[in-house]
């Protein structure tokens, strides 16, 4: 209706109410009436108090008109570009009835970055509980498309209910978002037709959006999409990351080009050349690599607590195809000592390589490349430092393929170590960052989506920690581990690599990936200065204990567990997809009880957050300088001693260009970006019970003070490890 009809209306209709409301005693009615909404509720309460006024047993009483209002606390997100000037209306859904569809409209401007705007929704009567709140935007004028990041809104009802509503999503022009709001609800518990429908079709949605494929046999199952354009906005980059990568990578381009090393197929003519790479791009820790890569004892600490602290075990029986004597080692032992003797004692450790065993390795400039599946026996000196004590490069021992000792000449024992470490990066990035890490965290994000609708608890208690995940997957599956990706440079290549990854895959366990577990399997308890276990083990248990109270809060009993059927169907899709139905390694099919729930939810959480940071962070540290860490040599591993020089060992680096390039990426991998998100901060709202809330205070305070007790210990380290500081890892596998 024009503003000239509602005049109209008004000045015809006043004095007739006027009259009628004398008449019947009313009071309490707006003095001016101002839309037709208005001059309707009126008259309609005018004419039912008038009726009901003049009924029997009625006379006397004076009834007073109101309206319900509903006030809203709209919030917009505070990243880039996050505001628009579309216009934004509101219904809301009751169980008794719903509101007109209201323009949320202030003086000003409404919706701005980082702004919290409040606002009225008027109603006849109260609407009951409040079921869903639908968000329409629509165009302003003729301004061109802006995207509007919807954060969330504080819904405060007659009653006086405070509700809230999350979204956290990007809305586009002509979107309709229709959000639950108040507490976390399983699929059992809900009661309202509409509600149910509300679950059963944002499910069907997001199944038909989010579907698996196949990326290649024998390994996890991806996301389907070709490219990171088609994923919902939410999924995707913020603008900042995304401008922040590119700068991070356009400024290392522009230095490697100036300096004439991108793309350089000169080889190194020192190893001195190696420190000039970047200008600026440098840590403490890479430096301090580079002045110590040649010495045994860091060699062995970073089995430990460098980038790939996995993969050793204690040794009590030598294999029989790696035949180490005590003639061998004796001189490198505690004197007195014996090779039995430091077995007996637990102070004997193992590398072995042994599933690289047999893959063919890439072809470099038309040759084939060489892929040593080595081993390395160590042993935990007087001084506890962990020091390597014999080497042999194949899993089958013969005169070609002899045993490297400490003794022998000093480039011997260099490329000996070399080619294990070489071994090691590739069984690093591909497994145990790659796979273990990405591609799990990934399962476990997809089967979430497709399992668990935003109102469930266990969505909102896990999608923080898969953030930016299926991006950076996506993306890395194209530039990194694809077949043009950096990764394929190596002396396994693409092939190889999936190779690898579909071997570990058919031999990983659960508890393998259950922190406590693993470090007992190993038989790692108690040697000294293993960092990554103190404060792994610690993190483990301070997660744990977050995620029982949760978990516990929302499932009192097993019975609860069993009644759930999103959460069996995200553990059912997590075990076909993930693990690829392996029962034999011990993956949960379904979950039985809420201690199930309570470890598996742990290990995933870890596995996105502590363990990813454990395999992520120190990658520029240790391997951007090639001679202690690089993917690919170039020359044949040494078949026999004395006949080595540094002239070798830089003829077995890769040359130049691989290796600048090598260490671009590694500094990519490693850096942090402007958007980051500490492990324990959920800038995102997303549980309204206060009980939850409680338990993310206390998780993040128990974070902090392992953060300070870890600070506290660095400070007397001569090398800080810093990478299992929760201030230091991320919330989510997001690089």
């Amino acid at each position: 209706m024009h503003e000239q009809d509602v005049c109209m209306l008004r000045r015809n209709c006043c004095l007739s109410i006027l009259v009628l409301a004398h008449q019947t005693f009313l009071t309490g009615f707006p003095s001016s009436l101002q839309t037709v909404e208005e001059i309707i509720q009126v008259f309609t309460t005018v004419v039912f108090t008038s009726s009901a006024s003049h009924s029997p047993g009625n006379r006397g009483q004076y009834p007073q008109v109101t309206m319900a209002e509903y006030k809203l606390e709209m919030t917009t997100g505070d990243m880039q570009y996050a505001g628009t000037s579309d216009y934004m209306y509101v219904t809301l859904f009751g169980t008794e009835e719903q509101s007109e569809r209201t323009l949320m409209d202030n003086y000003g401007i409404d919706f701005q970055r980082g702004a919290t705007g409040s606002y009225t929704v008027k109603t006849s009567f109260s609407l009951g509980k409040l079921l869903l709140v639908k968000v329409e935007k629509d165009q302003y004028l003729c301004l061109p498309e802006d995207e509007w990041y919807f954060s969330k809104m504080v819904v405060t009802t007659p009653e006086g209910d405070v509700i809230l509503y999350p979204c956290y999503r990007w809305i586009g022009r002509g979107e309709i978002v229709e959000l639950r709001g108040g507490r976390a609800m399983k699929v059992f518990e809900e009661d309202h037709p509409l509600l149910i429908d509300h679950r059963k079709n944002e499910l069907m949605l997001k199944k038909s959006l989010f579907e698996w494929k196949i990326m290649a046999e024998g390994l996890p199952h991806i996301n389907s999409f070709n490219d990171v354009s088609e994923f919902p906005a939410e999924i995707r980059f913020s603008d900042s990351r995304t401008a922040d990568i590119r700068y991070s990578k356009a400024t290392i381009g522009i230095e490697l080009k100036v300096k004439g090393l991108q793309g350089s197929t000169a080889q190194w003519e020192s190893i001195e050349d190696i420190k000039k790479i970047f200008w600026c791009k440098k840590t403490t820790m890479s430096e301090y690599v580079a002045d110590h890569w040649m010495e045994d004892d860091f060699y062995g600490y970073q089995f430990l607590n460098g980038v790939n602290p996995g993969v050793i075990k204690r040794c009590s029986e030598l294999p029989t195809n790696f035949p180490v004597t005590e003639e061998m080692v004796k001189p490198f032992l505690e004197e007195g000592s014996s090779l039995q003797k430091e077995m007996e004692k637990g102070n004997m450790f193992l590398y072995d390589q042994k599933k690289m065993d047999g893959i063919p390795p890439a072809a470099y400039n038309g040759e084939p490349l060489h892929v040593t599946a080595g081993l390395c026996l160590l042993n935990v000196n007087p001084e506890n430092k962990l020091m390597p004590i014999a080497i042999q490069l194949n899993q089958q021992p013969s005169e070609k393929n002899p045993i490297f000792l400490p003794s022998d000449p000093e480039t011997d024992w260099l490329l000996a170590k070399m080619f294990i470490k070489n071994a090691d990066c590739m069984d690093h990035e591909s497994v145990h960052h790659f796979m273990r890490t990405h591609f799990l965290a990934e399962v476990f994000a997809i089967a979430a989506l497709r399992s668990f609708p935003v109102i469930h608890p266990m969505y909102k208690l896990l999608f923080p920690h898969f953030r930016h995940t299926l991006h950076i997957n996506t993306r890395g599956r194209l530039n990194l581990l694809g077949p043009d990706g950096v990764l394929s440079n190596s002396s396994l290549g693409f092939v190889g690599l999936i190779e690898l990854m579909r071997r570990d895959l058919s031999e990983m366990t659960y508890s393998s990936l259950c922190l406590p577990e693993n470090i007992a399997a190993r038989g790692l308890e108690s040697i000294p200065n293993f960092y990554y276990r103190d404060d792994g083990l610690k993190l483990w248990n301070i997660i744990q204990s977050f995620v029982k109270a949760v978990v516990e809060h929302y499932y009192p009993s097993d019975s609860e567990v069993h009644k759930d059927t999103e959460l069996q169907d995200w553990i059912s899709e997590v075990f076909t997809h993930g693990f690829l139905g392996n029962k034999a390694a011990g993956f949960p099919a379904a979950f039985h009880t809420v201690e199930e729930v309570v470890k598996f939810t742990t290990m995933a959480i870890f596995t996105t957050t502590v363990q990813h940071a454990a395999v992520n962070s120190g990658q520029y540290d240790y391997n951007s300088w090639a001679p202690n860490g690089t993917l690919l040599l170039r020359k044949p591993p040494p078949t026999t001693k004395g006949q080595s020089s540094m002239k070798t060992i830089l003829e077995t680096l890769p040359n130049v260009g691989d290796t600048v390039e090598l260490a671009a990426v590694s500094w990519l991998l490693s850096d942090r970006y402007t958007d980051y998100i500490p492990l324990g901060t959920y800038p995102e709202e997303r549980f309204d019970e206060p009980e939850p809330k409680q338990m993310i205070k206390e998780f993040q305070a128990e974070l902090s003070y392992l953060s300070e007790a870890i600070t506290s210990r660095n400070s007397n380290l001569e090398l800080p490890y810093t990478y299992l500081d929760p201030a230091e890892i991320e919330n989510s596998v997001s690089i």
